[in-house]
């Protein structure tokens, strides 16, 4: 008896313990997981919930808008993209089969919120007479509106820039972060999306266009990364602006090891000046090993390398710069020509040239500017925000300088048609990288701004595949950069 009272006991005690483990567990889903849950995109109800409410429109900086909602029936409405193609992984899309992404995902609660009682509509109710005749009216429910930071005329010509090309190109405003342009391609039509998403599971599509390559693209830098090495060496080794370098066209390890400059050249004695403007391996790789790891990482992270930057409207993945042991003398004088390990994406790239227009100030990137209510009234506005302050002004200003040196004695020999009238600041970039194996086609980058006395904009520019030299990268920007400035 008294073994059937003790196991009674044990028994019991099990029931309590799985009890108390079941109301924890419920307790904990409640108090911290139910409104995460119940945001999810693929909650039904909420689907249900947010068709309530016709959509906000999208606007650019400028008011013209970029986004139309129609509602179909009482559960669902129509999303029309003015754009199309042009705006396609920035804005994303809103739809109940594929979900939400872009501006449409991150600014969902905004686009979604309807607020009646706006001051006019107070004011207005005050008046008895006028509530009591209109006591049998409904209003519309309408969301809140976006006014984004991109400008239709820069965007519209950064995507005609790119052409048929793979590849991506980011326009800001250094002063303040504002997102002007970013386009990514190939592109697709968000109106058509089940078109668009019976190609991409098909395997149709080479590269899924779905990806926005400009925040999420991790591409070598190549010579654009050479921006962050001078500023490293500026900052770290006394006296190097004066300097001249005997460049011998190869820094060799070992009998198997070496980097050479582009083409084979030997470029012989070069300013620092002169060696930015050659984008010479041999100097550039140099002055890495000089460095060290440390230091230039040190530098490379003060842009935004390894870290996250805060962003509003954009979600950009983390940039990456290698740590390395001393005795890897062939990786550390690749990362100082954005090889080895290096990755960035091209907004980061944007970034770098933002920062050397700034003053050596880093503007947190910015998508969007104003949000507004149904009668356009301000709901809410985002001002301009430092990310970090990465170098001194004296630093900045003299890689300016460089820059501005590059592009024109670039123009005076066979750029003419490039920057020509726009007094730009830029870096080419050739980005070696390897596909099973083996070598694929360089991708052609440039970096910069304009003009290179007040820049008005800064702006990073990929061609996957465009070949070395950054040509066909510099001639994107270049059209880009005319129409910013109406050259």
């Amino acid at each position: 008896m008294k073994d059937l009272s003790n196991s009674i006991k044990k028994v019991l005690v099990v029931y309590l313990v799985l009890i108390l483990a079941l109301i924890t567990y419920i307790a904990y889903f409640q108090l911290f997981k139910a409104s995460d849950i119940a945001a999810r995109p693929e909650n039904q109800r909420l689907w249900a919930k947010r068709n309530e409410v016709l959509r906000g429109t999208i606007y650019d900086r400028n008011k013209n808008p970029l986004t139309a909602s129609s509602k179909k029936d009482l559960l669902t409405q129509n999303r029309e993209y003015k754009g199309g193609a042009v705006y396609a992984q920035v804005l994303g899309y809103v739809n109940p089969k594929y979900r939400l992404s872009g501006l449409e995902s991150k600014y969902d609660e905004q686009l979604t919120d309807y607020h009646s009682a706006t001051l006019k509509a107070f004011l207005k109710s005050l008046n008895v007479i006028d509530a009591f005749k209109n006591r049998n009216n409904t209003e519309e429910k309408i969301g809140n509106s976006i006014v984004t930071t991109l400008d239709d005329k820069i965007q519209k010509a950064a995507f005609d820039a790119l052409g048929d090309n793979k590849g991506a190109a980011v326009v800001l405003n250094p002063k303040t972060g504002e997102i002007l342009a970013m386009v990514s391609k190939p592109s697709y039509d968000p109106n058509n999306l089940d078109e668009v998403m019976k190609q991409a599971n098909s395997g149709s599509y080479g590269d899924s266009p779905l990806i926005n390559r400009a925040v999420i693209g991790m591409y070598p830098p190549g010579s654009t990364f050479k921006i962050v090495t001078l500023a490293s060496a500026i900052d770290n080794l006394p006296g190097v602006t004066n300097r001249t370098f005997n460049d011998t066209g190869k820094i060799i390890f070992n009998s198997k090891q070496s980097l050479s400059n582009l083409d084979g050249h030997v470029y012989g004695t070069l300013s620092l000046k002169q060696a930015l403007a050659v984008s010479s391996n041999f100097v550039f790789g140099n002055l890495a090993l000089e460095l060290g790891n440390d230091k230039l990482k040190a530098t490379a992270e003060k842009f935004g390398f390894n870290d996250t930057i805060p962003t509003d409207g954009i979600a950009l993945e983390k940039s990456e710069f290698p740590t390395l042991k001393s005795y890897e003398k062939g990786s550390i004088a690749q990362s100082g020509i954005g090889q080895s390990s290096v990755l960035a994406t091209p907004t980061q790239m944007a970034l770098v040239a933002s920062t050397i227009a700034n003053g050596g100030i880093m503007m947190e990137p910015q998508l969007v500017s104003q949000v507004l209510n149904k009668d356009g009234e301000l709901v809410s506005k985002t001002s301009p925000k430092v990310a970090r302050n990465v170098i001194s002004q004296n630093t900045a200003n003299t890689i300016r300088d460089y820059m501005k040196y590059l592009v024109d004695d670039r123009v005076t020999r066979d750029w003419k048609n490039y920057f020509g009238g726009t007094n730009a600041a830029g870096k080419t970039g050739t980005a070696d990288y390897q596909i099973n194996g083996k070598d694929g086609v360089p991708h052609s980058w440039f970096i910069g701004f304009a003009p290179a006395d007040n820049p008005q904009i800064a702006f990073a520019v990929i061609i996957e595949g465009g070949g070395a030299g950054g040509g066909k990268a510099a001639q994107a920007a270049g059209t880009i950069t005319k129409a910013a400035l109406n050259k």
